[in-house]
C-alpha cells in the first residue's frame, strides 16, 4: 500500500518535522499489527514537499482486515494532516528513504 502525503507553505517551516514524528507516532501505534511487515517514509527527489508511506502487508486480506478494524484510523490520524490527494506534477517520481519500521 502507498499512501501519499505532502507538506504545505501554509503548514509553516517546521511542517517537515512534524510530518516525520507523525510517521513515527504512527508506526509506533502499528507495531504489532497482525500481517504488518513494514513500512518506509519517502521523500520525493524531485519535489520535496511530497512524501509517500509505502507499507508491506502478508498480503491483501491482511490489510483489508487491519483497514477495516476499530484501530485503523486512530493509528493512521497522526499523519492525516499531510494526505495528498493531488496527483504528483512529474510522471514518474522518484523518493529517498526517510526512515522505515519492520517486525
Amino acid at each position: 500500500m502507498v499512501n501519499f502525503l505532502r507538506v504545505t507553505e501554509q503548514q509553516g517551516p517546521e511542517a517537515v518535522e512534524r510530518l516525520v514524528r507523525a510517521y513515527h507516532e504512527s508506526s509506533k501505534a502499528l507495531q504489532g499489527t497482525p500481517g504488518l511487515l513494514r513500512n518506509e517514509l519517502l521523500r520525493s527527489l524531485h519535489e520535496p514537499e511530497r512524501f509517500a508511506v509505502l507499507s508491506e502487508w502478508e498480503g491483501r486480506d491482511a490489510f483489508t482486515a487491519w483497514e477495516q478494524g476499530a484501530r485503523h484510523k486512530g493509528q493512521t490520524a497522526p499523519v492525516r494532516e499531510f494526505a495528498d490527494s493531488r496527483p504528483a506534477r512529474m510522471p514518474f517520481v522518484v523518493y529517498d528513504v526517510v526512515d522505515a519500521y519492520s517486525e
